[in-house]
């Protein structure tokens, strides 16, 4: 069996003198007092052994006096003096975080008076609440904590004891505050809520300005960026907010959409599933627009994904089928373009969607709107073999839109040609081979 081989970042204690334990017995010898009444020599030994692994992830700014004192307590195996110190400097650290996070925000959201008398005046049992309601240590790190504090409560040297712990025992209490408190020496900041949203609904924003509470948002924790998401998505559906408003609330949000947790997309998601429910509807309308310009449309069920694609598609159509429409397509077809890049397109309106672009990028008989034509080869290049099987099926029936164009005017069949040359053929599926072998002739 290979030896353990230590960790680079492990401090590197000094083994222990050959006087500390024989000096323990003669102490208790000289005081007439059984030597049990305290830590064994093997128990001493094991956590001084467990020490240096344990101490690794403490960074060494935090390896300060308290856990100095913490590891001569260790070395003479008074174990309850040492969960002492060492449940101090978690609280001192603790204490830290939730000052770096802004001792004002904490006031916003705790709704109340929070200065540094307040801080320094917080029970234990409270510091951890509010660090938990701060996200400053997740649920795990609360309950592991919360344990500790009684355990240091009722056995270690802070208070009259109710029994005595082993090595063993405090290793693992050493371990939860290091891990749990100590470890992260990261301290997010906490993110003005009022000036935040006096800024949003201020005048547009400057590359800047923008950038500045970009930054913030992403320094702060998962919990307090999803509340703000939340806020700046109901500022931008709210029919009563101005277009500079809006414009600065999707600005934010996509720029930090890379960063959405699932937890964050599920809570856009119930709010947007929340004005479908009551019935509000420039506030939906809204929302499905937030989503789309976020690119996030596949988030959205299958009814509302259809609902946006269809109304693209049917809106290139009245525009193709209207005045100056060679003029007026492109960017439409731009739109349909974007939408089409964000996911599948929905079954339920895929047949329209392929037989209006196909359409358009084939044209009538005055011509092709040119300037709208590169968005289409895009599209037409990443259908997918149901979609181009669905082109040729169209193609195919002169009883369709597009079937009569290919039928009646030979500028149609050459272009319809040329869309054909943007799929490979190895994506055409055998049902149609036939036929798309076929046009290509």
């Amino acid at each position: 069996m290979s030896a353990i081989v230590p960790h680079p970042l492990e401090p590197m204690l000094p083994a222990l003198p050959t006087t500390i334990l024989p000096a323990i017995t003669a102490l208790t010898t000289s005081l007439g007092i059984p030597r049990t009444v305290l830590a064994s020599d093997e128990e001493i030994q094991y956590a001084w052994r467990d020490l240096p692994r344990e101490l690794r992830d403490v960074p060494v700014a935090l390896r300060g006096e308290l856990v100095a004192r913490m590891c001569v307590a260790v070395s003479t195996g008074l174990f309850d003096g040492a969960m002492n110190y060492i449940w101090n400097a978690a609280i001192l650290q603790l204490r830290t975080k939730v000052r770096n996070f802004g001792l004002p925000i904490v006031a916003q959201i705790t709704q109340s008076d929070f200065e540094e008398k307040h801080l320094l005046e917080l029970q234990d049992s409270r510091l951890l609440e509010l660090c938990l309601k701060l996200n400053l240590v997740n649920e795990d790190g609360f309950f592991f904590l919360d344990q500790c504090r009684d355990v240091r409560n009722n056995f270690s040297a802070a208070h009259p004891t109710l029994g005595t712990v082993n090595d063993r025992e405090f290793t693992t209490f050493l371990n939860r505050c290091v891990r749990y408190a100590l470890a992260d020496a990261s301290s997010p900041k906490g993110v003005d809520i009022g000036a935040f949203i006096s800024a949003v609904k201020g005048a547009r924003f400057n590359a800047n300005q923008c950038g500045v509470w970009v930054h913030r948002l992403g320094e702060t924790h998962d919990a307090q960026r999803q509340m703000l998401a939340g806020m700046i998505h109901g500022i931008y559906c709210d029919p009563n907010t101005s277009e500079p408003s809006r414009l600065n609330a999707f600005d934010i949000c996509n720029s930090l959409k890379a960063g959405f947790t699932s937890a964050l997309r599920s809570d856009l998601i119930n709010k947007h599933s929340e004005y479908a429910a009551k019935g509000d509807e420039p506030r939906h309308t809204a929302s499905l627009q937030f989503f789309e310009k976020l690119g996030l449309l596949t988030l959205l069920n299958e009814s509302e994904q259809h609902a946006v694609f269809y109304r693209a598609v049917e809106r290139l159509w009245n525009v193709h089928n209207g005045m100056n429409n060679f003029y007026n397509e492109p960017p439409f077809a731009e739109r349909l373009l974007e939408l089409s890049r964000q996911g599948a397109v929905p079954e339920t309106v895929q047949e329209t969607f392929v037989q209006v672009v196909v359409c358009c990028n084939v044209g009538n008989r005055y011509g092709v709107s040119w300037a709208a034509a590169t968005s289409y080869d895009q599209i037409i290049k990443s259908f997918s073999p149901r979609e181009i099987a669905t082109m040729i099926r169209i193609a195919s029936s002169p009883a369709t839109t597009l079937g009569q164009r290919l039928s009646s005017f030979p500028s149609c069949r050459q272009r319809f040609k040329q869309n054909l040359a943007l799929i490979d053929p190895a994506s055409v599926p055998s049902g149609v081979k036939a036929d798309y072998e076929k046009f290509l002739k």
